[in-house]
């Protein structure tokens, strides 16, 4: 993360174990709980090298707290924007999900501070002003800018809790559609590899040495010879950013259209990742039920599909 030098960055104590982050902040720089929360909520507080944007993370021993520099200032919370579209695939009281455009922002952040899903989100759903952190309320997990498809959202604290929780005990079941390049010459395997900030750009993600733990399951849906791609369905065993895109290009099958991680390939013509979250399958926050969710390609990626058809006659 760049930025001014750390106030600290050090690993959390035994003592600080299962506390949350605006209280290890708190007591690791001295500043006030409510800075520490402004601290997070600003994204100047990483854990292992990932920026943590909710404040009741329960942290654990071992962990590299790093916070930027600078006196955290009050961030005034997002408004509604009700001109920002989306898709809602599922409403009731306690979640929504969200079949999300490419090219739509989640939440405010540097050089997005408008027009993001979160204020869309806050225009129909008020009330998830109060869920999760000020700067992203009522979300739960992200979708890279150009990527597509469902997520869900929080829109009460019990929900968020829930499905936090289920998350980060792997019982949300996250499914992509992504076109790679090559031939991918297992039908179907994973990628075990740890993520973390790439030391070359910060800005990127890398397979490192000292990352944390990330692991990808694949399957091939479908190869072509000419061009050599594959459409593969991955499934997110951990919510690592830029999981799949590094995972795939790790192995040497960069996702079409991925300039950020393979700007020398034909991208046919796509101005973003060939990925696509295809499935979302969780446990209801308030009843227990089993929420199943599918959504169909987006017009672009279905038309990379027609061409590579038109291509095999």
């Amino acid at each position: 993360m760049s930025g001014p030098a750390p106030v600290v960055s050090e690993a959390v104590p035994a003592a600080l174990d299962g506390e949350r982050l605006d209280r290890v902040v708190s007591f690791l720089t001295g500043m006030s709980r409510r800075q520490a929360a402004e601290a997070v909520a600003r994204g100047l507080v990483c854990l292992d090298g990932e920026p943590v944007d909710a404040r009741s993370r329960r942290v654990r021993e071992g962990e590299e707290v790093r916070v930027e520099g600078g006196d955290p200032e009050p961030v005034a919370p997002p408004v509604a924007d009700p001109a920002v579209g989306f898709t809602i695939v599922h409403e009731d009281e306690h979640v929504v999900v969200v079949d999300k455009p490419a090219g739509l922002v989640i939440h405010p952040g540097a050089g997005n501070e408008t027009g993001t899903l979160v204020h869309g989100l806050l225009a129909r759903y008020p009330e998830v002003a109060e869920v999760g952190s000020p700067q992203r309320p009522g979300i739960v997990h992200r979708l890279d800018r150009g990527t597509s498809g469902l997520l869900m959202v929080a829109r009460t604290a019990e929900a968020h809790g829930s499905l936090v929780g289920q998350l980060s005990e792997r019982r949300v079941d996250r499914r992509y559609q992504a076109l790679v390049h090559g031939r991918v010459q297992a039908d179907e395997g994973r990628i075990e590899a740890a993520i973390g900030r790439s030391p070359r750009d910060r800005t990127k993600m890398a397979v490192v040495a000292d990352g944390r733990e990330a692991r990808t399951a694949y399957t091939v849906e479908r190869r072509w010879a000419r061009p050599a791609v594959s459409l593969l369905e991955c499934r997110l065993e951990t919510g690592r950013t830029h999981q799949i895109r590094v995972h795939v290009s790790a192995i040497g099958h960069p996702v079409v259209g991925d300039a950020t991680y393979d700007s020398s390939r034909d991208h046919h013509g796509l101005d973003r990742p060939f990925l696509h979250a295809v499935r979302l399958a969780f446990t209801h926050p308030a009843d227990g039920s089993p929420m199943v969710f599918s959504s169909s390609l987006s017009a672009d990626l279905e038309g990379v599909l027609a061409e590579l058809a038109e291509l095999e006659v």
